[in-house]
């Protein structure tokens, strides 16, 4: 299905906001844990390609990053192991940088995480991307956790390879799901009352294992699937669906 038959085949609650299969407006009092997606989905970037910029590989990251978020790279594991590898002998340093410089929140991802927070939801954060960032994303916006991959540091610089975790190796697509799915059980709660956010094929799982599924600038694959589409305006638009002004 093409990107645009699928936002055809959705109906347009407003301009740039696309619903599929619910009648809003839906209650966010409904829902007891929102699980986000970090880069281009809470962040404006891509951590890892903006750390290849770093040291003069964003070219090949950055494609490489494109085909795992469309989909067209199955093993998504080891599509961010040859990414990482690509970042070995990168200074520490460049990883404060890519924070202070280039990391922005996405336009309305305060007002829509802090509401979720204010009606009693649990927040999570789950990314494919690194916890040097998402420990920090997670403190700025007062989430709940956060799981995510750890970069290895030897004498400074980064190694091209990651740290293995008590939870498994890498923050995948699977491990994504099975996180949303842990802190529901945790919690006492179905998965029917939880929210899942993502814009990339790594978020398809935990998407599909939640009630509601937003995608939020996502990639074609990923829009056609979810109950609610953002292609125009901030993440905070998800109220619009959910009767909060």
């Amino acid at each position: 299905m093409s990107a645009e038959r699928a936002v055809v085949a959705a109906t347009e609650h407003a301009p740039g906001l696309w619903i599929r299969g619910v009648v809003p407006p839906l209650r966010l009092a409904d829902y007891r844990l929102a699980a986000f997606d970090m880069d281009s989905t809470l962040i404006s970037i891509e951590c890892v390609d903006e750390l290849a910029a770093m040291v003069g590989r964003r070219a090949e990251v950055a494609a490489l990053t494109e085909a795992a978020m469309r989909g067209e790279i199955a093993d998504y594991k080891e599509s961010l192991r040859r990414r990482v590898a690509l970042l070995k002998g990168a200074p520490e340093s460049a990883l404060q940088a890519v924070y202070d410089e280039r990391l922005r929140l996405n336009p309305g991802v305060e007002r829509f995480v802090g509401t979720c927070r204010a009606a009693g939801l649990h927040t999570l954060l789950v990314s494919g991307g690194f916890t040097f960032f998402a420990e920090r994303v997670r403190a700025r916006l007062a989430i709940d956790e956060a799981r995510a991959n750890v970069l290895e540091i030897e004498d400074g610089r980064l190694t091209g390879r990651m740290v293995d975790q008590p939870w498994g190796d890498i923050c995948d697509g699977a491990e994504k799901r099975r996180a949303l799915l842990q802190v529901c059980a945790r919690l006492g709660v179905e998965p029917a009352r939880a929210i899942a956010i993502g814009d990339g094929a790594n978020d398809l799982p935990m998407m599909a294992a939640a009630g509601l599924s937003i995608a939020f600038h996502a990639k074609p694959a990923v829009r056609e699937q979810a109950t609610i589409a953002i292609t125009r305006g901030g993440m905070d638009r998800v109220l619009e669906v959910l009767g909060v002004e």
